[in-house]
C-alpha cells in the first residue's frame, strides 16, 4: 500500500491528482495530512508504518519529504507545491537532501507523476 501525505489541507489538489491515477489503476493508498513543522511526532509514526511507498507533497520549505524519508528505508517522492515563488522554493528543498536521506522529486504540482513513479516502484505498471 502507498501512503500519500501532504503538508496541509491547502495540498488537496495535488492529492486529488494523485487519487486519480490511483483510482483509474486500482491502486491500493491512503491518506494522511500532517505537518513536517507542526506535527513531527504524527509525520514519524507515519514514516515507521510498513508502506510500499510515501508520497510527500509539500510547498514552501517543503521539509515534509525529507523528514519521511529520515525516518524509513521506503521510497519517497516528494511533490513540490507551487506556492511561494512559483514552487521553485519546494522543489529546491526536496531536491537538495543530504546524502544518505535519498528523495524523489517529480515536478511542481505534478502529482500525477509521483502516482506513476509510485506505481513502477511497486510493479503495479
Amino acid at each position: 500500500m502507498i501512503l500519500i501525505i501532504a503538508g496541509s489541507k491547502s495540498d488537496e489538489q495535488i492529492v486529488n491528482k494523485v487519487k486519480k491515477v490511483f483510482d483509474e489503476n486500482n491502486v491500493d493508498y491512503e491518506i494522511q495530512y500532517a505537518s513536517a513543522h507542526r506535527n513531527p511526532e504524527i509525520v514519524a509514526e507515519l514514516a515507521k508504518k510498513d508502506y510500499e511507498v510515501f508520497i510527500a507533497i509539500a510547498g514552501l520549505a517543503a521539509a515534509l519529504p525529507g523528514v519521511v524519508a529520515s525516518h524509513t528505508n521506503k521510497p519517497v517522492i516528494g511533490v513540490p507545491v507551487s506556492s511561494k515563488l512559483g514552487g521553485l522554493d519546494a522543489l529546491l528543498s526536496i531536491v537538495q537532501m543530504p546524502k544518505g536521506v535519498p528523495v524523489a522529486c517529480v515536478g511542481i504540482d505534478n502529482g500525477e507523476n509521483a502516482a506513476y513513479l509510485a506505481m513502477r516502484i511497486i510493479k503495479v505498471k
